[in-house]
């Protein structure tokens, strides 16, 4: 399994973007993740990837408790900027990087 990347919420916890939590994006937004416009994403489908990031280690999680984890103990900024960080690591550098800069401009 890859590694992830942490975030610091309530505790420390791993970003991590496998096939499962893939599917799980796509099944949520009901989008195929080669169609989701990275650069002009919802506060509600940005929600929904970080969740997906999550839920690997914490399967009591919901997309709104993760949202309140995001308030309570950090930031949309910085939560987007993990999320392309992981995101770089599932996908590797070229694919990563553009969607990881693409996330982390239209979250802030």
């Amino acid at each position: 399994m890859k590694h992830g990347v942490t975030i610091e919420l309530d505790k420390p916890r791993t970003l991590r973007y496998g096939m499962n939590a893939l599917i799980k994006i796509e099944e949520m937004t009901g989008k195929n993740l080669t169609k989701l416009e990275l650069d002009n994403i919802s506060i509600k489908d940005l929600r929904t990837i970080i969740y997906a990031g999550l839920y690997h280690e914490d399967k009591s999680l919901t997309p709104e408790k993760c949202a309140d984890l995001i308030d309570e103990y950090s930031d949309i900024g910085t939560a987007a900027e993990k999320l392309g960080e992981a995101m770089t690591l599932a996908f590797g550098s070229n694919q990563g990087n553009q969607q990881a800069m693409a996330t982390a401009k239209s979250s802030i």
